[in-house]
């Protein structure tokens, strides 16, 4: 099963539309895009890092029968009340895996082990650091609570239930709770083949030789592992130079290869931005420029159908704008949905005066006493400072004056994608 493409003009802006601010960039990401992966069905051990096509329903509770949540002594409670308490035993026991065999009589108590099922006529458990056993009978200080130290059946999840909704990504947690419900194969979401790919006469692969006016390539390789470490396929398209008819052929390749592909560079107007120049002749070129700091320029198109996302060519720029945009719409084309990236309001560690009118991401780290510091240069081209950093402080679109102790709202890199 495969989804439709998106349509030709889903990347249009309003007419008038000039500057973009990050919410409504967002907003219209958001509505336009749907997932572009087909689906298909897995053994739920082979499915970590997948993303559900439909609602995962448990086969069975979990757990499957009453048990006692403790090593103790298992009774009935109705014939149980205040003050010392003496019980005989049953003979035999209760344990996980080796339930007790028949029922236990009324008024008599019996040995019962962590996980074991409940026996017949059993529906409190007393702890056995709270019991005295001796010839064949039990004491202990009542009243204890009917139902005490036990589970009920289905009391985590009932058979039948959804477990895991559609869009979930499964992780091991979640494969544990598959397991436990007795599912062992999901519908899923093919893995987001994402195709990155740098362009530029100035760039050279690492491991090259390169010229001083050039520049090895630093996107490339962040790119794939950041996209990589997000859960989808990265695959290398390589570099192209700054010559259009290359970059056209290896578009067409990379429409036959990827489901989206991730550019570096060119993604502007001037007479070297070829990524631009190529969406524009498609009919499908969108340019947005962004109110944001680092970044702005950010192409959006479609080439033989497949999403164009042409990032900044700086490598800080590219990378904030892989994190702020990339990895949402990502999310969508995968079968995700978008998600939110989670910040939490810590207290600076450093002064700044903002202007108004762009968004502004600070490459950051929380100190020891979880305060936010910044990385001493704001310079796009400081890419030392992605290595230092271990999230970004964000400054909203308004003017801030910010001074050691106010709250300012920090993300952890992890918390993209």
């Amino acid at each position: 099963m495969k989804p439709p493409r998106l349509k030709n003009d889903c990347f249009a802006l309003p007419p008038g539309v000039d500057w973009t601010p990050v919410d409504q960039a967002h907003a219209r990401l958001q509505a336009v895009l749907h997932p572009v992966t087909g689906v298909e069905d897995l053994e739920s051990t082979d499915s970590v890092g997948r993303i559900l096509a439909a609602d995962a329903v448990a086969l069975r509770s979990n757990p499957p029968m009453p048990n006692s949540a403790v090593d103790g002594f298992g009774f009935a409670a109705v014939g149980t009340g205040e003050g010392v308490q003496i019980l005989p035993l049953a003979p035999g026991r209760a344990a996980a895996g080796a339930p007790f065999e028949g029922a236990v009589p009324p008024g008599h108590a019996v040995r019962i082990l962590t996980g074991a099922v409940l026996p017949p006529g059993i529906d409190t458990v007393v702890l056995e650091e709270d019991v005295t056993a001796e010839d064949a009978r039990i004491a202990f200080h009542g009243p204890v609570k009917p139902g005490a130290n036990t589970r009920r059946a289905g009391e985590d999840v009932a058979a039948g239930a959804v477990v895991l909704q559609a869009g979930t990504k499964l992780r091991a947690q979640e494969l544990a709770i598959l397991a436990a419900v007795g599912v062992h194969r999901v519908r899923v979401h093919r893995r987001l083949r994402v195709g990155i790919l740098s362009t530029g006469d100035e760039i050279r692969p690492v491991g090259r030789t390169a010229a001083p006016h050039q520049i090895y390539d630093a996107n490339r390789p962040m790119l794939l592992a950041q996209v990589a470490d997000w859960g989808y396929a990265a695959i290398d398209l390589g570099h192209v130079r700054d010559d259009r008819e290359d970059l056209r052929s290896r578009l067409d390749e990379a429409a036959e290869r990827v489901d989206v592909v991730l550019t570096s560079g060119g993604a502007s107007a001037g007479d070297e931005d070829h990524v631009s120049a190529l969406l524009s002749e498609t009919g499908t070129m969108e340019l947005w420029r962004i109110a944001i700091k680092p970044g702005r320029p950010l192409a959006l198109g479609l080439w033989a159908g497949v999403p164009v996302f042409g990032l900044p060519g700086n490598p800080v720029a590219a990378y904030v704008c892989a994190l702020v945009f990339a990895a949402p719409a990502f999310g969508v084309l995968a079968g995700g949905g978008w998600r939110v990236a989670r910040g939490f309001e810590v207290p600076a560690a450093f002064s700044k005066t903002k202007k108004p009118g762009r968004r502004e991401y600070l490459r950051a780290r929380l100190n020891r006493d979880g305060a936010a510091e910044v990385f001493a240069s704001e310079g796009s081209g400081r890419i030392s400072g992605l290595a230092w950093a271990d999230g970004l402080v964000e400054i909203g679109d308004g003017a801030r004056v910010i001074g050691p102790g106010d709250p300012v709202r920090y993300i952890p890199f992890s918390s993209f994608g």
